[in-house]
């Protein structure tokens, strides 16, 4: 474990252990740091990459400095993390989709097994708010339209890439649930977020907020390159789907929530407790 304030006074350099998902959004993100386009003095970054809830499982270990996560995962993580400004995926009027082979309605999904991509993910939230006591089978999300088109489920939730490529599974749209809840609420779908650990401070909270928010506006500055780097972990996508997809999800919200955006996570997660999902956050501190 490393003593971070004896490193900060010896002016070692302080290494900070950085989760994400390999996700082209989540790519294109930290790819000018990841490459040393964007350098902090003095803090050195040491990169990880794992599926979203994996990331959200090692989060419940207080396993990373920095670690993406889901909102969902949050209301379990508030004591040890605390919500970073920059870095948000965010959908705004659009979202995870349910898809199926047949045609089917949000209705219709009663008494079927749905497929969802991991039980702390936003998308598994949002399902049960928008069909409550639906049930749900958990499947990698890199196989839930595999699954819904072995007709293992009647409909699986899909995130990531999967979300501009469906139809060409020849799978059906059932139904959007960043579009239910814009619909609902008039907000847009808080998704994802980063997480610091609160005990490093306010110095370092800034700092790396800092280098997180610069290293996305190098990435929109220099977007054909990063779209480039981002076409690696796409998945063999064609470089316009990766381009759509992380157009998508980088957007404004993911260099500062805003009000906005900090006002849709309160009412997600506000609901989500009044629902019995997930435990009550008492205060949601922003920082970086």
């Amino acid at each position: 474990m490393i003593n971070y304030r004896s490193v900060a006074m010896d002016d070692s350099m302080l290494k900070l252990t950085l989760a994400h998902s390999p996700d082209s959004d989540d790519a294109f993100m930290f790819w000018a740091l990841a490459k040393g386009y964007v350098r902090v003095p003095g803090i050195d970054f040491e990169h990880t990459l794992s599926d979203i809830q994996s990331l959200n499982q090692a989060a419940l270990k207080n396993q990373f400095d920095i670690t993406a996560i889901s909102i969902h995962a949050y209301p379990y993580l508030a004591r040890e993390y605390s919500l970073m400004n920059c870095g948000a995926s965010v959908g705004d009027g659009y979202g995870p989709k349910i898809v199926s082979l047949e045609k089917l309605d949000l209705k219709s999904l009663q008494g079927k097994i749905v497929a969802i991509p991991g039980s702390l993910t936003t998308a598994a939230l949002t399902l049960r708010l928008a069909v409550p006591g639906l049930k749900t089978e958990e499947v990698a999300f890199d196989r839930v339209m595999e699954a819904v088109k072995n007709k293992d489920v009647a409909a699986g939730v899909i995130i990531h890439e999967g979300q501009v490529t469906y139809e060409d599974e020849g799978l059906h749209c059932v139904g959007d649930l960043g579009k239910w809840w814009k619909e609902e609420t008039g907000l847009p779908l808080p998704l994802g977020a980063n997480v610091i650990k609160t005990s490093l401070g306010p110095d370092i909270h800034e700092k790396a907020g800092q280098a997180i928010r610069e290293s996305i506006g190098y990435g929109m500055e220099h977007r054909t390159d990063a779209i480039g780097y981002a076409r690696d972990y796409g998945r063999d996508l064609a470089v316009e789907k990766v381009d759509e997809f992380v157009s998508m999800y980088v957007n404004d919200y993911t260099l500062d929530w805003g009000e906005t955006g900090r006002r849709a996570v309160r009412e997600l997660l506000s609901r989500a407790a009044d629902a019995g999902i997930v435990p009550a956050v008492d205060e949601f501190e922003f920082v970086g």
